[in-house]
């Protein structure tokens, strides 16, 4: 799975790095992307999503398992 955010498409943009002799070698910019659950219909499911989607709640982190509480 490549690291695209699920929400947004946000991916890795290249270009150059250049030095004080502005000589240019190739490099690349990763967006900050964190690996999260959402609840997905029914299931839950793992994906790729940026910071700024996160924050912006275009995504809704899955809170944790809460316990089943046992009858008595």
């Amino acid at each position: 799975m490549a690291k695209i955010c699920y929400s947004c498409g946000k991916k890795p943009s290249f270009g150059n790095a250049r030095s004080h002799s502005l000589r240019a070698t190739r490099r690349r910019w990763n967006p900050n992307l964190q690996k999260i659950r959402i609840q997905e219909g029914a299931a839950q499911k793992r994906v790729w999503a940026c910071t700024s989607c996160l924050k912006a709640f275009k995504l809704q982190k899955v809170s944790a398992k809460t316990p089943v509480s046992q009858a008595v």
